[in-house]
């Protein structure tokens, strides 16, 4: 997997610990949709992190595997999950390469926060990466910072969302929702809280199914 600065900048979050996106718990949108019963199957956690999603439905019995491709974060997952006696899997992996070594084998993928921080190129790559891994009929969900909101971290708006979809896939949902950060040095004043507080900012909820 080739490095770039981008990749550095997340490693580096990872292994600082000062990552704003870890949060220490689930996020409560995707708490809510485990819930609804629209995860089945075997399922990928995409962008894992340090792991509270994975580790979330490894505990209520799913067939999961949790991917970054920061070392850093697979350790602090693993790390993570030894310390709560939960036999949760991780592995490092591009989630932009997933067909190459995973082929057409998840019936649900989990996105939280990684579908928003690619650039055009890179979004594309990722979603045919996605569409690879998918088998016909699977469901990807995406938990994605809106353009509503404040600039605590990459933002995309709706259109981008149904752009990035358009073809072999069926966009089912857009909902609106939160997306839970704790407030870092690099976003505190563009949003006017207190480095350490925690916000809800506005999110989307996508849900894709694969053609």
């Amino acid at each position: 997997m080739n490095s770039t600065p981008a990749h550095s900048l997340f490693d580096d979050a990872y292994e600082s610990r000062t990552a704003p996106w870890v949060i220490g718990e689930p996020q409560p949108a995707i708490v809510e949709l485990e819930r609804s019963g629209r995860l089945s199957g075997k399922v990928l956690d995409a962008g894992c992190g340090t792991g509270e999603h994975t580790m979330l439905l490894t505990r209520l019995g799913y067939d999961v595997l949790g991917i970054d491709f920061s070392e850093h974060a697979i350790a602090q997952a693993r790390e993570n999950a030894a310390q709560r006696g939960i036999d949760a899997r991780f592995a490092v992996a591009d989630a932009t390469r997933l067909a190459e070594s995973a082929g057409p084998r998840y019936d649900a993928i989990l996105d939280s926060a990684l579908f928003h921080i690619f650039d055009d190129a890179d979004r594309a790559r990722y979603v045919a990466s996605l569409h690879g891994a998918c088998r016909p009929g699977a469901t990807v969900h995406v938990l994605a910072l809106s353009d509503a909101g404040r600039g605590f971290g990459p933002q995309v708006s709706a259109e981008v969302i149904r752009q990035a979809f358009a073809e072999g896939w069926e966009l089912e949902a857009v909902d609106t929702t939160t997306y839970r950060g704790v407030v870092g040095a690099a976003h505190a004043e563009a949003i006017g809280e207190p480095v350490g507080a925690r916000v809800d900012e506005p999110a989307w909820l996508v849900r894709v199914r694969r053609l």
